[in-house]
């Protein structure tokens, strides 16, 4: 799902939804290797996390509210309550191991 305001986010949180948001943008070649790992592992593994993503180049605000400043930067929301935030150097297997716990707890 592409994210085009931050109602939509807010939306989402108030609705209690378990979600993650990728920030990234086209010019970026460290995001475009990693969105398609981190997508894929998010997918295999916690495939009732909803994915989400902003392109940062179109909509810089979105990501300035929530204080990303960064490409690419990576949040999660469980219950949409925020759980973990990255930026810059984000690593898979440590996205993987907090998530591990808490997801298996509550599906």
């Amino acid at each position: 799902m592409q994210i085009q305001s931050l109602s939509e986010i807010d939306k989402l949180k108030e609705e209690g939804v378990s979600f993650f948001i990728y920030f990234s943008a086209a010019n970026c070649g460290v995001c475009q290797v990693l969105k398609p790992k981190l997508i894929s592992m998010m997918a295999e593994k916690y495939a009732k996390i909803k994915a989400c993503q902003v392109d940062t180049a179109l909509h810089p605000d979105i990501a300035a509210q929530l204080g990303f400043y960064t490409n690419p930067s990576f949040v999660v929301y469980l219950d949409g309550q925020e759980y973990m935030r990255r930026s810059r150097s984000i690593s898979l297997q440590e996205i993987d191991e907090r998530l591990e716990r808490p997801y298996k707890l509550m599906f």
